[in-house]
């Protein structure tokens, strides 16, 4: 990660959620201009709460990464092609054998403007057919962001011979 932008006024966050959250901080983290990329829990009414709880299914999170990155570096356009590219969009709360509303797929945006991009971005791959299967990627409005324990940062770093993890 390149953290020399890392006070900048000019960084701009948007809050990803594709499925497990392991692999999408490892993605992330690898991608010049993200300055950081933090696993939590976003989008549900529960406040604070644990990976247990998220993965009940009850919480209404989705497991999730808030992606920091410098728009002078890589775009929010560039960041969601990442985002659409490295996980199944077209399964209903489902990434390979992970299943429930806490593995959905969803964009939380901060802004008009970031709705409008991820919306675009969206219909384009849908109009040129780039999956067999309709998008069914979750576009709403960032409500909230909590931060995963400590044992789930640079999970995959930290544990690269897990199965999982491959």
């Amino acid at each position: 990660m390149n953290n020399s932008a890392e006070n900048s006024d000019d960084l701009e966050v948007v809050t990803l959620a594709s499925g497990c959250f392991w692999c999408t901080e490892a993605v992330f983290k690898r991608v010049n201009g993200v300055i950081s990329a933090v696993s939590g829990y976003s989008g549900g009414p529960v406040d604070n709460p644990s990976y247990d709880q998220v993965c009940s299914g009850r919480t209404g999170h989705a497991e999730a990464v808030q992606v920091k990155f410098d728009p002078k570096i890589i775009s929010l356009e560039q960041i969601l092609e990442i985002f659409w590219y490295t996980h199944d969009p077209t399964t209903l709360n489902r990434q390979g054998n992970d299943v429930g509303t806490q593995y959905r797929s969803a964009v939380f945006y901060n802004s008009q403007s970031q709705k409008d991009i991820a919306l675009k971005i969206k219909n384009d791959l849908e109009s040129k057919k780039v999956y067999q299967n309709p998008i069914v990627t979750e576009i709403t409005p960032f409500k909230n962001f909590y931060q995963a324990e400590e044992y789930h940062k640079d999970y995959y770093d930290n544990n690269k011979t897990v199965p999982y993890c491959s």
